[in-house]
């Protein structure tokens, strides 16, 4: 199984966040997994993205210093490798990180090493990609990120990407952050098209994002869905996560096959594991169950993840010659 879009934040086991929280001497709302897991969970009634994302604070509190993100991110990699993943790109915002004196750079050598240390003599593999956050006061940190993302570039790291709450910050906003971006050579994603309409995809591409976070209002827009299959632009959706921010209404409504079925490049996603409860094979198990995938759609979402990778085209060859293999 592959999975693309994976927030590290929104996918620490509870007992992960605790032990944590126990090492630094921070007192949380729960002493056991089980009572913790209700304020790291989204709700079924969960009204809006931005409901959904305060399910990150918690998290946050206990993911900034330096030994604390490397044993999360070893944790979560040894967690992936366990589900017999076969490849993950892991998201996150290294400015978010940041409270306790660590810079971004720091954050980021600290998950890297994390992540070496869970992948040694796996055939599983991972890399990650850095987060500038939507923000009305931290431009600077946006271009931070996406300097220490040329940095890092093929050290682990694979791209930059844009998160958090869409409606308030439109796309629109951070052209120079992704001019930087083009500059510098870093490829990127970008969230879009989930809690904000059609014109943040569309602004996205237009600043040559090489995937779009989610994209499900692209249904509002067919000669939007006509550029994206033309263009070949792969799509991260996230249908369990997708429910709970309303971006679609039920999982009956989602598009993901739809889109696929039209011939656009659907890939399937978790976004994140502990908040939306999930794991890559339940999100899979949901769209046969409820949405009627067939076998061959299941294996070509599999390829078009494989194809929409951050990866070499060696690397690319070898995933997609595993997955015609276990779908045979």
């Amino acid at each position: 199984m592959i999975d693309l879009h994976l927030h590290f934040d929104g996918s620490l086991l509870p007992r992960t966040v605790l032990e944590l929280a126990q090492e630094q001497g921070i007192l949380l709302p729960a002493k056991e997994p089980d009572e913790l897991k209700l304020f790291l969970t989204a709700p079924e009634n969960c009204k809006s993205l931005n409901e959904y994302l305060e399910k990150f604070d918690l998290p946050l509190k206990v993911l900034q210093t330096r030994e604390a993100v490397r044993k999360a991110m070893y944790i979560l990699v040894s967690s992936l490798k366990e589900q017999g993943m076969l490849y993950a790109e892991i998201r996150f915002a290294p400015q978010l990180h940041t409270k306790k004196g660590l810079s971004q750079e720091r954050v980021v050598q600290a998950a890297l090493l994390g992540m070496q240390e869970a992948l040694a003599g796996s055939f599983f593999r991972c890399k990650l990609i850095l987060c500038c956050m939507r923000g009305a006061d931290n431009h600077e940190e946006n271009l931070l990120t996406v300097r220490t993302a040329a940095a890092f570039l093929g050290r682990g790291v694979a791209a930059v990407d844009l998160a958090g709450a869409e409606a308030l910050y439109p796309t629109a906003d951070f052209a120079d952050v992704f001019g930087l971006a083009r500059e510098l050579g870093v490829p990127f994603t970008i969230h879009a098209g989930e809690a904000d309409g059609p014109e943040s995809i569309e602004a996205a591409l237009d600043f040559g994002a090489s995937r779009i976070g989610h994209g499900v209002r692209a249904a509002e827009k067919p000669e939007l869905l006509e550029r994206l299959r033309d263009q070949r632009i792969p799509l991260e959706m996230c249908p369990s996560s997708n429910v709970q921010t309303k971006a679609v209404p039920s999982l009956s409504r989602h598009p993901v096959l739809e889109f696929l079925r039209q011939g656009l490049c659907v890939t399937v996603n978790t976004d994140n594991m502990t908040v939306s409860d999930t794991t890559i094979e339940k999100e899979f198990g949901l769209l046969s169950r409820k949405l009627g995938m067939t076998a061959e759609e299941r294996k070509k979402l599999l390829l078009n993840a494989a194809d929409a990778a951050f990866l070499t085209s060696e690397e690319r060859w070898r995933l997609k010659d595993v997955i015609e293999k276990i779908c045979c």
